[in-house]
């Protein structure tokens, strides 16, 4: 009778989303805990819910696709990954904020955004007090201070802080690249790639830091940013006493002290401390240029080297001396020109 009366009593005290069934509900609380209890004896690899696994068990290893897109053809191996697929085709977001009128695809969303207006945030981070409408988010944020990256591919054994990170990471293995830039034609494996890709060309950058006027393309860099205002810094460098507002960058530090460099190119043996380091490398080897400027059309091969140069379209100096105010396009240009106020305290 409840299928009639759209009754869903069971309601997830994480999201807020509703169920019909109990069952239902507890399976759903897995999606917010690293827990998958269903594995595959073939591949072991793992699922939170019984019906994804039976889907897996049923077609993942024969390669059989039943689960086909209406709109353009594609095929999946399990319903849950047509009904996700079948979002980008539509722009329907049928759930309304009567505040600021936000719309949004899911209730669960919906629900979440509804008590920023109610200012109500129960979840605190222990570390930097930031607070949260919503535990699964606090837990979320808190593996930024601990660099804690519970999922893990099952082919590379690369870790992500969240499961939509390794969904957009096992694309690149089959070379699956479904988002593609109107404008320049690159494509990307996940839509929050191409969404970040499309400010480039406008030179949009949407986030802003209240403290210090920096702004950034991506919301994960501005997350990235705002700690460093924060005087709090709980993770200390024991060689140098250097401290850090999170986990990762004291473990990217501590590779400087012990020359430790684990990216190699598998082309010329060159190393790097970071991933992206080696990632930016590795076009120098081909002539391949895939970032462009799309106001005088110079191509760059890496993604830093173009935001360097539209820099010099606005005449943007944003590195700024703090000992005589001259302001420089590259921090690099500022980094020289510190030398020159060092050198002048030596020979007074």
């Amino acid at each position: 009778m409840r299928l009639h009366s759209n009754d869903k009593p069971f309601e997830c005290v994480y999201c807020s989303r509703t169920f019909i069934k109990k069952s239902h509900l507890d399976e759903h609380l897995f999606s917010h805990s690293s827990e998958k209890p269903f594995k595959c004896l073939i591949c072991s690899k793992t699922f939170i819910k019984k019906s994804h696994y039976n889907e897996h068990c049923l077609y993942s290893h024969t390669k059989e696709k039943p689960y086909k897109c209406c709109i353009c053809n594609k095929s999946f191996s399990q319903k849950c990954s047509l009904k996700i697929h079948k979002h980008l085709h539509s722009t329907e977001k049928p759930f309304k904020c009567s505040i600021c009128y936000k719309t949004f695809t899911h209730k669960g969303a919906f629900n979440a955004h509804l008590r920023l207006h109610d200012d109500e945030n129960p979840f605190k981070c222990s570390v930097c007090n930031k607070l949260f409408t919503q535990k699964s988010r606090l837990i979320i944020h808190s593996r930024l201070h601990t660099n804690e990256k519970p999922f893990q591919c099952n082919i590379c054994s690369k870790a992500f802080r969240l499961k939509a990170y390794l969904d957009g990471h096992l694309n690149t293995h089959d070379n699956h690249k479904p988002f593609i830039c109107s404008v320049c034609n690159k494509s990307f494996t996940r839509k929050s790639s191409l969404t970040v890709h499309l400010l480039l060309h406008n030179n949009e950058k949407p986030f802003k830091c209240s403290v210090c006027n920096k702004s950034f393309t991506n919301k994960s860099y501005y997350n990235r940013h705002m700690p460093l205002h924060s005087i709090e810094k709980p993770f200390k460098c024991s060689i140098c006493d250097k401290s850090f507002t999170m986990k990762s960058y004291l473990t990217l530090h501590s590779r400087l002290h012990v020359k430790e460099k684990p990216y190699k190119c598998s082309i010329c043996s060159k190393t790097f401390i970071k991933r992206s380091h080696l990632n930016e490398h590795l076009h120098s080897h081909s002539s391949d240029k895939p970032f462009k400027c799309s106001l005088c059309n110079k191509s760059y091969t890496r993604n830093s080297s173009l935001n360097i140069h539209m820099l010099s379209h606005n005449n943007e100096k944003q590195f700024k001396c703090s000992l005589c105010k001259k302001s420089y396009v590259r921090n690099s240009s500022l980094n020289i020109h510190m030398i020159s106020h060092n050198n002048e305290k030596t020979f007074k």
